[in-house]
């Protein structure tokens, strides 16, 4: 691809420290997501998978090596810049929702629109279309409490995407739901980022929703296992 990617991580290195030793979590890691591309990344828990999350997101910086987002230099931006990066370019789907229950859904999908600094008088067209894009029209002023699992969980998805980020990071995104609920958040997932034009890295257990995304690699040790297109590393 001639496009610049918009995640770019080459020879990261990031280790935590544990009283007085410190333990390696991610040891020269390398991963690129361009546009429109959808990245699994699976392994145990402790893998360093939040980590390397935390590092796309420009919620941690590299002890050595480079990590580019959306154009930005985490390792050397700025707090300022940081927090503008995800604000402006990274959006976050967590498996435990994190809906505010004192906002309704359609509150709730605005929030990073006025975050941003939109006028509310453009909010209400691009909520009203990410709500009808992920089935939810018909639950704009219900409280997030009232939602099911799933639906709740599709409110996040809109949320993420309604600014227009340039990457999706999602962390267990199916973790919380039923099988019916799940498929369907998957089948959001590895539709939306296309439609969008934003990269996914997308932190899994699941095999399944491994294998809707366009690569899957597996995080053992700090070190990604080679990616695989349209298949999971057990199944290479």
């Amino acid at each position: 691809m001639s496009e610049a990617p918009v995640v770019h991580l080459a020879g990261v290195h990031k280790a935590v420290r544990e009283g007085a030793a410190l333990r390696p979590v991610l040891q020269g890691l390398d991963l690129t997501v361009h546009k429109g591309e959808a990245v699994a990344i699976l392994g145990r828990s402790g893998s360093g998978k939040s980590t390397l999350l935390n590092l796309i997101a420009g919620l941690d910086r590299p002890d050595a090596g480079r990590v580019l987002v959306a154009g930005v230099d985490v390792a050397r931006a700025a707090e300022a810049e940081l927090a503008a990066l995800r604000r402006r370019s990274v959006g976050f789907v967590f498996q435990a929702f994190h809906l505010l229950p004192t906002l309704t859904v359609a509150e709730n999908v605005a929030l990073p629109l006025e975050l941003a600094g939109l006028p509310p008088a453009q909010c209400g067209g691009r909520v009203a279309a990410m709500l009808a894009r992920v089935g939810l029209a018909d639950r704009a002023g219900a409280w997030p409490q009232v939602l099911s699992g799933g639906e709740q969980q599709r409110v996040a998805v809109a949320r993420a995407l309604v600014g227009a980020p340039a990457v999706l990071l999602c962390d267990e995104p199916t973790g919380n739901l039923d099988d019916a609920a799940a498929r369907q958040v998957l089948d959001l997932l590895a539709a939306l980022p296309r439609e969008h034009g934003c990269a996914m890295v997308l932190v899994t257990h699941s095999l399944e929703a491994a294998c809707r995304c366009d690569r899957s690699t597996r995080l053992d040790h700090g070190v990604l296992h080679a990616a695989v297109a349209g298949r999971t590393p057990e199944q290479a």
